[in-house]
């Protein structure tokens, strides 16, 4: 009876002992099956976060930042309707005179053109006039035109009515010219700058009809 009761307990111990050791082998098991799931969760976070870099496109406000500097090219067209308000002096509104008290050398008299705004409005009067010798006022240019001398910048001279501006001209005596066909002009054919309509101004001298031969020599116009 007394070896019965000791294996009987010895029996209960063993199973005892083979419990609780099944016990801490499943123990660990459901930890392992939860640290897999963890990471899985883990790993679409980040995927959920790059989604909103790629749908905010930061180049979408650099456009407008580019196309701001283009507008200060219609403020670049205002200067040109201003100048533009102002219109080139025309020979229907000037008046032509010549001053030959600047002397003259060598076979030459050195003379003022002067151009008088002789309208209501004030003109701009820039660059060189076209001069020739002529036989009258209303006729035809005699020999070769006046050349430029480009000695003296040109000048944009704004004329106000009743104001004048001037020009250097040249006249080389015609009988400097041994070869010169001598023909008498009565004065000059003015042309104001870009203008294709003229004015005379009587001065008697000797022309040369070859046109070889240049007599005038005409400035840009400056402020008088």
């Amino acid at each position: 009876m007394r070896s019965q009761r000791i294996n009987n307990g010895l029996f209960s111990t063993t199973a005892a002992a083979a419990l609780a050791l099944l016990l801490t082998a499943c123990g660990p098991n459901q930890p392992a099956t939860q640290g897999t799931t963890e990471p899985a969760t883990g790993s679409t976070t980040p995927s959920t976060q790059a989604a909103p870099e790629t749908s905010t496109p930061p180049s979408t406000s650099v456009p407008p930042s580019e196309t701001e500097p283009a507008s200060p090219a219609p403020t670049s067209a205002a200067p040109q309707s201003t100048a533009a308000g102002t219109q080139l002096c025309k020979a229907s509104e000037l008046k032509a005179t010549t001053d030959a008290t600047g002397g003259g050398a060598a076979g030459s008299v050195y003379m003022e053109l002067i151009l008088t705004n002789s309208g209501k409005a004030s003109c701009h009067l820039k660059g060189f006039a076209g001069v020739s010798l002529t036989t009258g006022p209303n006729g035809q240019p005699i020999g070769a035109p006046a050349q430029r001398d480009t000695s003296v910048a040109v000048q944009d001279v704004l004329l106000a009515p009743g104001k004048s501006g001037s020009a250097v001209l040249r006249y080389t005596q015609a009988g400097n010219y041994p070869d010169c066909n001598k023909t008498a002009a009565a004065g000059f054919r003015i042309y104001p700058p870009e203008d294709t309509a003229s004015l005379f101004v009587a001065r008697p001298s000797d022309a040369c009809s070859n046109a070889s031969i240049d007599l005038l020599t005409i400035g840009a116009f400056q402020a008088r």
